[in-house]
């Protein structure tokens, strides 16, 4: 009784076997072909990128209005200041928090000399560690106090 058992164990495990060997090369033969056919998902009439213009990178940026900007900050720093009312907590100084801000007179662009200290001592930092990285590759250092005037001024709207 045990021989019958065995034989078609045997036989199924034959079968199981012929039929992988005889897919395999199929399945391989179809997943090759498939290449061009991935490329293409996402795409034709109803694609989303087609929908979507392209973006504009070659026109430069629209200048900053100062009075929309202070408009702006006015609005956000009365609402953080009516959203403190609403917890119970003492309200916001907003002509104190406008200067901080924007800077002391109105429309002015912050200079040089009104940058904060702690900002500049913060880029000074980053700039230092970019010269400790720059030197460990084997590259000249940079002028730190220039590197740090160019950063300032790109990061306040002056530079280029």
């Amino acid at each position: 009784m045990a021989w019958p058992v065995a034989l078609t164990s045997l036989q199924s495990g034959y079968v199981l076997a012929a039929i992988a060997l005889f897919v395999l090369p199929i399945a391989a033969f179809s997943f090759i072909r498939s290449g061009p056919a991935w490329e293409e998902i996402g795409k034709g009439r109803f694609g989303v990128m087609h929908s979507m213009p392209p973006p504009r990178l070659s026109q430069p940026a629209q200048p900053i209005d100062k009075a929309a900007q202070a408009a702006e900050a006015r609005q956000m720093l009365e609402a953080k200041s009516y959203r403190r009312l609403q917890r119970g907590e003492p309200p916001l100084d907003v002509e104190a928090e406008m200067v901080l801000l924007i800077g002391n007179r109105p429309g002015a662009s912050p200079g040089k000399g009104e940058l904060d200290e702690k900002l500049r001592a913060e880029v000074r930092e980053l700039v230092i560690a970019r010269n400790e990285r720059r030197m460990r590759g084997g590259r000249e250092p940079l002028d730190v106090d220039a590197e740090v005037e160019r950063q300032v001024a790109d990061f306040i709207g002056l530079g280029h």
